[in-house]
Formats: C-alpha cells, sequence, structure tokens
C-alpha cells in the first residue's frame, strides 16, 4: 500500500500535467514515480529539469544507469533497483553480468568502475570522500566536471531513491530481486 497516491489524470495538479504528458511522448508511458513526484508540480519540474540537464552530460546513459543502480542499492530502493535494473538492459544496453556489478558498486569496464566506486563512497560517506577518492576517480580519467556530474548523479537518484520509499511507489517495471551482499 502506498503512503502517497499515485495520481491519475482526473486528480493530478493542473500544472503537472503537461509535464507529465511530455513525459508519456518521450518514454510512452508515465512511470509512477513522475506521477508520485507530480503531486507537486514543483518537484516535478525540478526533478525532470535537473534530469533533462543531466542527460547532456558527458557522462553518457550508461555511466548514468551504473551509477542510477549503485545508488539505489545502498539506498535499497526497490522501486529504482526495478526501474534502473530495466532502463540499464533495454535503453542503455548493459548486460546482466554488468548490471550485477553495477548494484555491487563496480563495473566491468575500468573507467566506470572508478566513476561507480566513486558514487558508492559519495553515497556512505554523505559527500565527505577523501581526497583519495577524488584522485582515484582523476586518475581514471574524469575531469573536474564529469567529477561533479558523478555527484550531481548521486544526488539525483538519491531524491528519487527517497521520494519512493517515502510514498511506498507502486513498482511498474519488471520487479528486480535484492542482491545477497
Amino acid at each position: 500500500m502506498t503512503r502517497i497516491i499515485t495520481p491519475t489524470a482526473d486528480n493530478t495538479p493542473a500544472a503537472s500535467l503537461p509535464l507529465l504528458d511530455a513525459v508519456n511522448k518521450q518514454l510512452g508511458v508515465i512511470p509512477n514515480l513522475m506521477k508520485v513526484v507530480g503531486n507537486s508540480p514543483a518537484a516535478l519540474e525540478g526533478y525532470l529539469s535537473l534530469s533533462g540537464a543531466l542527460g547532456k552530460g558527458t557522462l553518457g546513459a550508461k555511466t548514468g544507469e551504473r551509477i542510477a543502480l549503485a545508488v539505489a542499492e545502498l539506498n535499497a530502493c526497490n522501486y529504482c533497483l526495478s526501474a534502473h535494473s530495466y532502463l540499464a538492459a533495454n535503453l542503455a544496453k548493459l548486460d546482466a553480468a554488468e548490471i550485477e556489478a553495477n548494484r555491487r558498486g563496480t563495473s566491468d569496464d575500468a573507467k566506470a568502475a572508478a566513476a561507480v566506486r566513486f558514487a558508492t563512497q559519495v553515497v556512505k560517506a554523505r559527500g565527505h570522500v577523501v581526497d583519495a577518492d577524488v584522485a582515484a576517480v582523476k586518475a581514471a580519467g574524469f575531469s573536474q566536471g564529469e567529477i561533479i556530474e558523478i555527484v550531481v548523479h548521486v544526488a539525483l537518484n538519491t531524491l528519487t531513491n527517497y521520494v519512493n520509499e517515502v510514498a511506498q511507489t507502486e513498482i511498474d517495471f519488471p520487479v528486480a530481486a535484492a542482491l545477497s551482499h
């Protein structure tokens, strides 16, 4: 049972409707997360703006999904684990082994592994990473701008993890099984 309703078109705030319509045109569906966030037009606009801006960043969709998977696993967000497992496989074209590696905080790709490890350190340390964490991601070839993008990906995914956990959003993707650590 959800704590915060997933509104239908009839009870969605009017200011959220055009934003949700744009999501529907882009994805062909409106995920429950977007509907729940749409309870607040300001929150929905902020989420979509930040997500859209990061989509234009230099990290790319694959690394963005890798980070999303690692963050969702650390934050134990079943909705986001399910959504990003689906998106990683179907949009970013990551294979099952890579998705599992990402959820465990690494990658089969050396450079991507550095980004995912750094993202997990940001989550675990709540931003209070040590110099060695920053040095490691720089040594892997990430620019200062890309390091900031990694941090913002962590923040955006933490935001959606928290919204889904607070709301207990109904999962509308194939459910991803929790990993045993």
